[in-house]
């Protein structure tokens, strides 16, 4: 027979990773420590797995995010239970929707999304920006209920679809290009300074190596810029090139502010909404809301 997760446990097993001690958790959930550890060591032996790792703080371990995953999806249904049976106090806390998403979606047309969602009763948005490579790591952690993601895989417990496609072109200030890309371009960017958003951004090396036909990268001579807004300024001033959101792009192209490198060499990604599978009313009206403003502001899925 499968195992029951009691609720006090699975409770509790959120409060520590919440709060990020034992003792914290205690506190918040009006019990000893005592009652938390033997709380938590229950829930282990039940499930036969560690949870946590007794880190400060404390970090679920791969198990341990599932049942995570699963208090919040508990708490989220509960929410929403008192809500349609007209339970809900007056000092009731709002209905809180986490999210995580990208730097560029953030700073171009995901704002405009959450405009849209009828707040009434009132929902309060939790962001969590995070590169779309790395945003659905948040929704397996329980972290967050949603995501926009790059992958197309739903995470276990969660539903999927296509957003669109965000496009990224190529580009420099005209100084820059003066001083830096007089040559064959596919050479000169692989010498010439180049900007990223952080460590994991590739989108300037893959544009580099599409041009290569797969050899070669940016140049190792990198400035690390992680805001969607400095990176356009970064790119503005001539610290560097860059792959600069087709919506942001544009209008310093009109301007002369900035020049294209590869006109006919974009890249595009795929972005997807990935949520839990619940019927939560509040949830259901940021994801509407979402996939309208991503058809607008993106191109069609391929």
């Amino acid at each position: 027979m499968i195992p029951e997760l009691p609720l006090d446990q699975v409770r509790t097993l959120l409060a520590v990773i919440d709060e990020g001690t034992f003792d914290a958790a205690a506190a918040a959930l009006h019990v000893t420590p005592s009652a938390v550890s033997q709380r938590v060591k229950a829930l282990e032996q039940r499930t036969g797995r560690v949870l946590l790792v007794r880190t400060k703080p404390v970090r679920p371990t791969e198990s341990g995010a599932v049942v995570v995953r699963y208090a919040r999806q508990l708490a989220r249904l509960e929410r929403d239970a008192y809500a349609e049976l007209g339970l809900t106090a007056e000092n009731e806390e709002p209905t809180r929707v986490s999210v995580a998403v990208n730097a560029d979606s953030l700073a171009t047309w995901f704002l405009g999304a959450l405009e849209r969602v009828d707040r009434t009763p009132y929902v309060c948005f939790e962001l969590h920006r995070e590169d779309e490579a790395n945003t659905a790591e948040l929704l397996r952690e329980g972290r967050v209920m949603a995501a926009v993601t790059s992958s197309p895989e739903p995470v276990t417990g969660c539903s999927v679809r296509a957003l669109g496609r965000m496009r990224y072109l190529a580009a420099a200030s005209p100084d820059f290009a003066d001083r830096h890309l007089g040559g064959p371009l596919a050479d000169a960017l692989t010498t010439a300074p180049v900007l990223t958003f952080d460590r994991s951004d590739d989108l300037q090396d893959a544009f580099v190596r599409g041009l290569r036909r797969g050899r070669g990268a940016a140049s190792g001579v990198r400035h690390a810029v992680p805001t969607s807004e400095g990176f356009i300024e970064s790119v503005v001033l001539g610290l560097g090139w860059g792959m600069l959101p087709e919506a942001q792009a544009e209008p310093l192209f009109r301007s002369g502010r900035l020049v294209r490198l590869a006109p006919d060499r974009p890249v595009d990604v795929p972005l997807h909404w990935q949520q839990w599978k619940l019927d939560s009313p509040a949830l259901a009206a940021v994801a509407d809301a979402v996939t309208t403003a991503a058809t607008e502001a993106l191109r069609n899925p391929v």
